[in-house]
Formats: structure tokens, C-alpha cells, sequence
């Protein structure tokens, strides 16, 4: 217990520059707060004292403006970043180490039962206003940009990019950056080459024209 509660705190203090110390974290930072909430939530909820484990769920949510869903299976090593209007579900599984910024949602589409939310595996990245939606993978190292909509599986060292995401690779190398906005984007990457490509052809058209001008 002691050694998650750790790994939480130095999660903050290793990934946000405001944090100036861990007792400031561990009295003020609401989503350290959350993250500590549902941890006792989910004890109660596997020892099967659902009421108490929903008390604690709602009454965190209230608190922090963070709602996590008692059920919901979380590593150490979580930062919920700003946090408010994160939504957490029921069987959404977070690896160790991940990081979640505002408005983020990990949810499901409304029509599958049982496994219905996401999973999430160790150092991935979750954008502000991201949603993840559905029983899918998100894979180690992947990061989700600001703003995406992902309805499908996410490989490891990938970026998730645009509505509904898009992936990029990123080479099978881990990425430390935080950054959530400036992501390649594959959309506007092909366009630019296809563009190129129309100016070049357009270029040879000019010259075909012009020989065929000066033979007349």
C-alpha cells in the first residue's frame, strides 16, 4: 500500500513542474486525491461492500470533479493532470505510470457487455479532451493526442491523432515528452505529399507544352 501511495506521489512530482512538493500534492492536488479515493473504493468493492465502495466514488466525484467508477483497475504510478471532467468506467484497465489530462473520458460505446471500457498499458499519454471508447487496447508507450476520438485498438508506440484517431508510429522508441498538441498528423502528412507531387507533374505538363509550342 505504502509503496503505491509513493509511486503516486513521485508520479506528480515527476511529471508536473507545479508541483513543489509531496505535501503539497497529497493535501491539495485533486487528482492525487481521486486516485487515493478510488484505491479505498475498490478495496471495498472486492470485499464486496458495493454501497460503501459507491459512497466513496460519489463522494470523491463531488470533491474533485473527477468521477472513477469503483470497478475500474488502476497501476500505480497514475497522474490525473487538472483532472476535472475525467470519467473513468467500470472495467477500464489503467497500466502503471500513465498519465491523464481534463475531460478525458475512458468509456464504451453503449452496446457491448460484459469487458465494455478500455485498456490502457504501461506509460501511455492520454491528451485533454480525449475519449476512448470501447473494450480495445491502448498499447504500451502509445500516446493520444489532444482532442482524439478513438474507437479502436491503439498499437504500442504508437500516436492516436484526429477524429476518430488516426496512428502513427513512433518507431518502437519510448517517447518521455508530454507534449499532447504537436503530433504528426497523417492526413495533412499525405496531402502535403500529394501535393508536392501535383506541383511536379503540373511543372512537366508546362514544359511538354512548351516543347510542343516551339516544334509548331
Amino acid at each position: 500500500m505504502f509503496k503505491t501511495l509513493k509511486a503516486d506521489l513521485d508520479a506528480v512530482m515527476e511529471r508536473d513542474p507545479a508541483a513543489r512538493n509531496r505535501a503539497e500534492v497529497f493535501f491539495l492536488y485533486s487528482g492525487f486525491k481521486a486516485v487515493r479515493s478510488h484505491r479505498k473504493a475498490n478495496w471495498f468493492l472486492r470485499h464486496n461492500m458495493k454501497f460503501i465502495a459507491r459512497w466513496i466514488s460519489q463522494r470523491s466525484r463531488h470533491k474533485t470533479g473527477i468521477e472513477i467508477h469503483p470497478g475500474a483497475t488502476i497501476g500505480k504510478g497514475l497522474f490525473i493532470d487538472h483532472g476535472m471532467g475525467v470519467v473513468i468506467g467500470e472495467t477500464t484497465i489503467i497500466g502503471d505510470n500513465c498519465t491523464i489530462y481534463q475531460n478525458v473520458t475512458l468509456g464504451g460505446t453503449g452496446k457491448d457487455t460484459g469487458k465494455r471500457h478500455p485498456t490502457l498499458g504501461n506509460n501511455v499519454l492520454v491528451g485533454s479532451g480525449a475519449k476512448v471508447l470501447g473494450p480495445f487496447k491502448v498499447g504500451d508507450n502509445a500516446r493520444i493526442a489532444a482532442g482524439a476520438v478513438v474507437l479502436s485498438e491503439i498499437p504500442p508506440n504508437a500516436t492516436a491523432v484526429g477524429v476518430p484517431a488516426r496512428v502513427v508510429k513512433i518507431n518502437g522508441i519510448r517517447s518521455e515528452t508530454l507534449d499532447q498538441i504537436h503530433v504528426s498528423d497523417p492526413v495533412a502528412l499525405a496531402l502535403c505529399s500529394l501535393e508536392q507531387k501535383i506541383t511536379e507533374l503540373k511543372k512537366e505538363i508546362d514544359a511538354l507544352k512548351a516543347e510542343k509550342e516551339s516544334k509548331k
